[in-house]
């Protein structure tokens, strides 16, 4: 699973530059999640790699966290 933190999200657009079926913008300029059931988990992670703010989450079947990888204290 892929989800967009629109806190961190500047709008810069590399997600959606990557992966158009995928990553949109919003009405303030922000990226959303289109649709990413149809494409394959690398390249949803490549996608949020590219993000330089870490806004692109990207969860496993469980729900955790698996990048960008969580801080523990």
């Amino acid at each position: 699973m892929v989800k967009v933190d629109r806190d961190l999200c500047v709008g810069l657009g590399n997600c959606v530059a990557l992966v158009p079926t995928v990553f949109g913008f919003d009405d303030e300029g922000k990226s959303v999640v289109l649709d990413s059931a149809s494409v394959a988990d690398d390249i949803l992670l490549e996608a949020a790699m590219s993000c330089s703010y870490d806004a692109i989450i990207i969860l496993d079947d469980e729900g955790n966290q698996v990048y960008p990888k969580p801080n523990i204290a």
